[in-house]
This record gives C-alpha cells, structure tokens and sequence, in this order.
C-alpha cells in the first residue's frame, strides 16, 4: 500500500528536471561553502531551504492545473491587499518598505506576486480565448501593472523587473500584436526622461556607475568592479575550488547571494561557467517543451511563463555580475543563499512537472 502510494507520488515528478535542478542544487553548496568563509552553519541552513523547496515542489507536482486555476483569482487579489497592507504599514527597512509584521513572523507580499500574476494572467486569457479583443490585452495590462507599480514604490525594481517580465511573457504567448510591442518600445525610448526623473536618487546611481564604474570606485562602483576582477580573473579553468582570491579575501560584496556568480567564476573558470551555463539551458528548454506540450491554453501558458521567467533571472543575475546590466539585486536561480527565493523557484517547479505529469487529463480546448 505504501510502495504504491509512493509510486503514485513520485510518477508526477519529471525526472530531466529533477536530475538537472540537483545537479545545480549540489554546485550551488559547493559555492555557498567556499563563499561564506567554509560556514557549515550557512551551508546546513541553505540544506533546510532545499529540502522545504523539493518538499514544496513535489505537493504542487502533485496537485492538477484544474486546481491551480481555480486560486487564480483569489491568490492575486489576495496577494494585491498585502501589497497595500506594506504600503500602509510595512515595516521599513534600509529605506525600503517590503516587509509585512504579522506578529508571529514577517513577509514579503511582492514574492507572491511573482506567481500569481502570471497565474492569474494566464486564468484570465484561458477564460477570454474565443472571444478576445484589444480591450482584454489593455485590461491584461492594468491587471500586470497594479502589483508592478505598488512593489516599485517600495521600493524593489529588481522583485517589480521580475513580476512585470512574468506577467508580460503571459500576455506575449496569448498573442499580444508585434506592432504594438514595436509601438511600445518607441513610446518607452520616448519617455525614457521621465522615467528618469521619476526614478530614485540610489536608481540613477546604479546606471550612471554601470556606465562608468570608476566614478566611485570605493562606493556605488565598487560592486561592479570587484565582480568583473573575479571573473576575469578566473580564466579558462578558474583558480580551483577555495582558492578564489577575490571572494577568500572578502573583495567580492554579497557573495552568498546576488554575487555568487562572481565566486564560482573565479574557482571554476570559463569551462565551469560554461558548464552551468549548459544545465540552466537544459532546465530552461526542458521548460518550454513541457510548455508546447500543454493540453490547456492555462497550463501553456503558464508553463510558457515560468520558463522564460527562469531565463530571466539567469540572463539579469549574470548580466548585472558581469557589468553589462544595472546593479537591481536579483539572485541567480538555484545558486544564490535564500529560503524565499528557493521557495518560490519550488512552486515554480512544481507548476512545470504538474502541467507535464497531468496534460492527459486536461481536457484539450
């Protein structure tokens, strides 16, 4: 009875995502262990948010899309009150007010909202399919932008890029019109000195060093310049596991989180970088395959969402490390220390071996 139960269980779980999500998951402790000065409190720490993560993921495997859809509505309306709820009475911190005081402990609405627009997106275009109009991508719009507008406020750019690129990738797959992404880009570039403007003094900082680090070498250029030596100076086979300078000696900032890349550049070379470059590409096309499988405009998608989501906290982590993007404070998937994020990567996952396990039973539109 037990072993069928457990089979029962397991057969959700699509084993190339599984197998290659571990396969980073072991890189990532291996990184986390040199980066924190060979902390083993930090690495056991990072292990309780893995196991809570695949604990996560397998329920949702588990769990039919039907029932997913069904929270749509309710997750983002849920999720917009505690968005209020922080701009109201958050606690601030560092200037920021993210945080929500339940008491018994503390949450950050805006990383809920990085699924549940998408979610609630995709609810809302597989209810509309037959009959969508121009009218359903302007009211898609105003659905994305309310949570994108209150989490910028607080301010967090780097949760509010990433909530606004899973909501748009949503409302792109249900066919949003290239001419008005064209028209879109312009009208952007056009208002380019307003959002300027609009922007905090901290925000025009972090462009105006990704330009020209040296301005302040010491102060708002230091990340970036720290990171890119790292890299640089791994070379083509790295400096070997703990033997990075840059990250041993304390020069690389935030190295457990936005900044592990810069560790594991160092120690494992071009050919390491190469390598986990390869196993976030299987992940991210394992993603969009599940994605052209789905049964279900909701599950499709959905699916489609997360993956190129994922691809975009790779594409910003590496680019910000890299110095070719602002500094917004985004961890890279799977590597980067933090139970949050690990959580909702979990959910994520789950979402994806849910739409594969269970499209026989979704009933084709």
């Amino acid at each position: 009875m037990i072993r069928q139960w457990i089979g029962h269980f397991i057969r959700h779980i699509d084993s190339i995502l599984l197998a290659t999500v571990l396969m980073v998951l072991v890189v990532a402790l291996m990184v986390l262990y040199s980066a924190s000065g060979q902390s083993l409190a930090k690495v056991n720490a990072q292990l309780i948010n893995i196991v809570v993560m695949l604990g996560v993921m397998f329920l949702v495997a588990n769990t039919q899309p039907q029932h997913i859809e069904r929270i749509a509505l309710p997750a983002y309306l849920l999720g917009l009150a505690l968005l209020i709820a922080v701009a109201l009475v958050g606690d601030i911190s560092h200037g920021a007010r993210r945080w929500l005081n339940l008491g018994v402990t503390k949450i950050q609405p805006s990383e809920l909202m990085k699924l549940a627009v998408p979610i609630m997106l995709s609810w809302y275009f597989s209810k509309r399919e037959t009959m969508l109009k121009t009218g359903d991508y302007l009211v898609a719009g105003i659905i994305l932008l309310t949570p994108v507008l209150l989490i910028a406020k607080q301010p967090d750019l780097g949760t509010a890029t990433l909530v606004f690129a899973a909501g748009f990738y949503v409302i792109f797959l249900a066919g949003l019109s290239w001419k008005f992404i064209f028209g879109s880009a312009v009208a952007f570039g056009a208002a380019l000195p307003i959002l300027w403007s609009m922007l905090h003094d901290y925000q025009r900082r972090r462009v105006e060093i990704l330009i020209d680090p040296s301005q302040d070498p010491l102060g708002a250029g230091y990340h970036i310049i720290q990171a890119t030596i790292a890299i640089g100076s791994g070379g083509s086979t790295g400096k070997g596991w703990l033997n990075g300078t840059q990250s041993q000696l304390d020069f690389v900032p935030e190295r457990t989180t936005d900044f592990i890349f810069a560790v594991f550049a160092e120690e494992f070379g071009l050919v390491g970088c190469s390598l986990l470059l390869l196993l976030f590409t299987i992940i991210i096309g394992r993603a969009f395959m599940i994605a052209s499988q789905a049964k279900s405009t909701f599950s499709r998608l959905l699916a489609g969402s997360i993956a190129a989501t994922f691809f975009t906290y790779c594409f910003v982590n590496m680019g910000m490390v890299s110095g070719i993007l602002p500094v917004v404070g985004i961890p890279l998937p799977l590597v980067s220390y933090g139970g949050t994020s690990l959580l909702t990567l979990g959910l994520s996952l789950g979402l994806l071996m849910s739409v594969q396990s269970h499209k026989r039973l979704v009933a084709t539109d």
